[in-house]
């Protein structure tokens, strides 16, 4: 009896042992395979080494190795869809007064680049001077299908019909199907603008923005509400806890804060559970982050 104790003290130590290697094995995999899942995020193009929003700086992101060009959208007085953060012109350009009173034709007459050089003489450069407000357009027949778009509708319900026209040039474009081969990805801190997306075109993963001025925190219920429509939520980096992170991430949706410009954070942020980041510094992300 005492020898076949022995054997089955030794057999389930065994066991133990071969199910730790497994677990470790598991954990390691589960570890490669998210970084290599990660997103990183062309927070408005390279926007920490040219000027934001402009061709110049969405071409610089793709040789960073950006997953995705973030591109803010804005309306114009005649109804084209351009790429601006802001909803008035003075930051970013050499004009005055709200991109809505002007035509494309007016718009594309003023220089978006060389507020840049004057800011930041350190990362000056001749070719920006006289850089133009790009509209979605000219994105899409700059880069086509060689590249991921992160498209945020900024300011919707002061603008008509800003989904659909989105949606009409996605389509012309042909970046999404109904494969998981979607080059577009759709975020707004309007629920409303949203739901709109997902009702015309349900294929395109979307992602939930949510303001907090302090740490992050969301209830069950409006979890449950965003995965009706959404695959994730986005957040200003400083408000995530890895709580709130936990939660998220238990619930099956993405974490994607922005803007994060140390690669301290960066690894704090995916170590609590972040699947992506927007990054003014796309060269910061470590290596093994990029695909």
């Amino acid at each position: 009896m005492k020898k076949i104790g022995v054997g089955i003290v030794l057999l389930i130590g065994s066991i133990l042992f071969l199910k730790t290697i497994v677990q470790e094995d598991t954990v390691e995999t589960l570890t490669q395979n998210e970084s290599q899942q990660f997103l990183i995020i062309g927070h408005r193009g390279a926007s920490g080494y040219a000027p934001e929003h402009t061709l110049e700086s969405y071409q610089l992101a793709t040789e960073m190795g950006a997953d995705y060009l973030e591109i803010d959208l804005q309306q114009t007085k005649d109804g084209e869809l351009i790429a601006m953060h802001d909803e008035s012109l003075e930051r970013t350009t050499n004009g005055k007064g709200l991109v809505k009173s002007y035509t494309l034709k007016e718009l594309q007459q003023l220089d978006a680049g060389s507020w840049f050089n004057e800011k930041f003489p350190n990362k000056a450069h001749e070719n920006y001077i006289g850089l133009t407000v790009p509209t979605l357009r000219e994105v899409f027949e700059r880069f086509g299908t060689s590249v991921n778009y992160y498209i945020e509708t900024k300011s919707p319900d002061d603008y008509k019909h800003m989904e659909q026209k989105l949606l009409k040039l996605v389509d012309e474009y042909q970046l999404v199907d109904n494969t998981s081969n979607n080059k577009v990805i759709i975020q707004s801190f309007s629920q409303k603008s949203l739901e709109a997306v997902h009702e015309i075109c349900p294929d395109i993963p979307l992602i939930q923005l949510v303001q907090y001025n302090e740490n992050a925190i969301i209830s069950q219920e409006r979890i449950t509400e965003i995965k009706k429509y959404a695959i994730g939520i986005g957040v200003n980096y400083k408000s995530v806890t890895e709580s709130f992170a936990q939660q998220v991430r238990q619930a099956g949706l993405e974490l994607h804060p922005y803007t994060v410009n140390s690669e301290d954070e960066i690894l704090d942020l995916i170590d609590i559970g972040a699947t992506g980041i927007f990054t003014d510094y796309i060269d910061i992300v470590p290596s093994e982050y990029k695909l």
